[in-house]
C-alpha cells in the first residue's frame, strides 16, 4: 500500500490512558506480551570533535597537535575520566561515566564515512541515507529498516523524530512523523486554524493511510490532551532545560505510553567548533555538558526499560587532529560513536586504534577511519532490531558479521 508522511510540527506525544485509546492502541498493549526492542538515534550536527569527547590520552601525538585545548591527563582538577588507561572522557561527559563503568555503554573510535567530504550537507545525507558518495538516494537508512520490518500490527508510531522536520533518516515511504511540541500542536504553524487543520489531516489520511491515519490523529490529541497532567520523570532523573532534553524526555514519554514505537529521534547542534573550542571548559564543554546530562537522565529515566532500547549517536565526521590558529579545529575524518542500552557490551572502546602522527592520519590531517559507519549501524539493526537479512537496508553494502566490532551481544 503507498502512504504518506505526515509531518506534524510544532506537535509531540505523551502518555494515554487505555480506558479511551484508539483501537491501534488496545491492540498494541493487549494483543503481544512480547518486549518491544526500540533504538533511539542521537544525532550530533556539525561534526563534533571526537578527539576531546573521547581522548586518547595515551597517544603522544594528541597533545603534541593541541597545545591549548587538549584535555588534560585522568588525575587532578579538570582532568580527563580515565575509561581503559589509554581512552577518557572528557570531563563534561562526567554523567556518562557511570555507565561506562556498569558496562552499560560503549564507544566506537576511528569512525566514520568512507566518503573524503568535508561539507556538512554532504556528509550528513550521506551518514543518514547509509549510501555515502551517491547524492541520488532517496530514502534513510532508517525508513529502509521501517519497510523491511513488515509488522503484522502496523502502528502510526513506530517513527517518531523531535526534530522541526523529519530527518533524511526517516525520509521514504514508510510512515514517520516529525513532532517537536506537545503544547502547540499544528501544521505550519497555524494554530489558529485547528479545525482546518483536522479536515485537511483527515482527508489526508482517508487518501493515503487509511483508517491507520486516522487513529494516528486521534492518538496524538489523546496524547497531547495527558500532557496537561505533567511528565514526571522516573527514577530521580533531571532532564537539562534545553531543546534537546525536551526532545529526550518526549521519547520517554512515547516509549513508557507503549504505542509501539520502535525508532525515535533526537539531534543536537552546536558542535562546528572552529574557534575559540575550549578545553575542559568553553563552547565544547558547554555543548559536551547538555549532550551528557541528557541522554544520562534519559537512561535513568528508563529504569528497566533500558534492557529493550539501544540509544546510538552519530554526527558526520570529525575534526582535525591539530588545533588551528584561532584555537579551534577544522572539518575533519574519523569520529566517535557511543552506544547506551540493555544488551551493549559496554565498558570498552572498539574499533582498531590508527594513531595521531602525521603519517597515520588521513591526508597527513585527521583521524583515520577503521570502521565503517555502516558496519555499525547494521550490527544495530541485526544484534538489536532483528533483521535477519539487512541488504535492503544498505543497497551497495554488505554487511557481514565478521565486519562488527562486537559491541551488542
Amino acid at each position: 500500500m503507498q502512504t504518506r508522511r505526515i509531518f506534524l510540527k510544532n506537535g509531540a506525544t505523551a502518555l494515554v490512558s487505555l480506558g479511551f485509546a484508539p483501537s491501534f492502541l488496545v491492540r498494541t498493549a493487549s494483543a503481544d506480551t512480547r518486549r518491544q526492542r526500540v533504538l533511539v538515534a542521537i544525532f550530533q550536527r556539525g561534526a563534533v570533535d571526537g578527539l576531546n569527547m573521547v581522548v586518547p590520552f595515551g597517544d603522544k601525538a594528541y597533545y603534541a597537535a593541541r597545545p591549548t585545548i587538549a584535555i588534560r591527563q585522568p588525575g587532578g582538577e579538570g582532568g580527563a575520566l580515565d575509561l581503559d588507561e589509554f581512552f577518557a572522557f572528557h570531563p563534561r561527559m562526567a554523567p556518562l561515566h557511570r555507565w561506562y563503568q556498569d558496562g552499560q555503554l560503549a564507544i566506537v573510535h576511528a569512525c566514520g564515512s568512507p566518503n573524503a567530504t568535508r561539507s556538512h550537507f554532504d556528509a550528513q545525507d550521506f551518514m543518514e541515507t547509509a549510501t555515502p558518495g551517491v547524492r541520488s538516494t532517496q530514502d534513510g537508512w532508517l525508513n529502509r529498516y521501517l519497510r523491511t520490518r513488515q509488522l503484522e500490527e502496523q502502528t502510526p508510531l513506530r517513527a517518531v523524530s523531535l526534530t522541526p522536520q523529519l530527518p533524511v533518516s526517516l525520509k521514504g515511504t514508510a510512515p514517520a512523523l516529525a513532532m517537536t511540541n506537545i503544547k502547540r500542536f499544528d501544521l505550519r504553524a497555524a494554530a489558529s486554524v485547528r479545525s482546518s487543520f483536522e479536515e485537511e489531516y483527515a482527508a489526508a489520511a482517508d487518501q493515503a493511510l487509511g483508517q491507520t491515519g486516522g487513529e494516528a490523529f486521534e492518538a496524538v490529541k489523546m496524547l497531547r490532551a495527558a500532557e496537561q497532567k505533567g511528565y514526571r520523570p522516573e527514577n530521580g532523573a533531571r532532564y537539562p532545560r534545553s531543546p534537546f532534553g525536551r526532545a529526550l524526555t518526549q521519547i520517554s514519554q512515547l516509549i513508557k505510553a507503549n504505542v509501539g514505537l520502535e525508532v525515535g529521534f533526537a539531534e543536537v547542534g552546536g558542535w562546528d567548533t572552529h574557534f575559540s573550542q575550549g578545553g575542559d571548559v568553553g563552547r565544547l564543554a558547554a555543548r559536551l555538558n547538555d549532550f551528557s546530562n541528557g541522554i544520562a537522565a534519559f537512561a535513568q529515566d528508563l529504569g528497566s526499560r533500558l534492557q529493550d532500547i539501544v540509544i546510538l549517536t552519530m554526527s558526520e565526521f570529525g575534526r582535525t587532529v591539530n588545533e588551528n590558529g584561532s584555537r579551534g579545529t577544522d572539518h575533519g575524518h574519523g569520529n566517535v560513536m557511543l552506544a547506551l542500552g540493555g544488551n551493549v557490551r559496554g565498558g570498552k572502546v572498539y574499533g582498531k586504534w590508527p594513531g595521531l602522527t602525521p603519517e597515520q592520519r588521513f591526508e597527513g590531517r585527521d583521524l583515520a577511519i577503521t570502521t565503517d559507519f555502516r558496519d555499525v549501524f547494521g550490527e544495530t539493526v541485526v544484534r538489536h532490531l532483528g533483521v535477519r537479512d539487512p541488504s535492503q537496508i544498505f543497497p551497495g553494502y554488505t554487511i557481514s558479521p565478521n565486519n562488527f566490532v562486537g559491541f551488542l551481544s
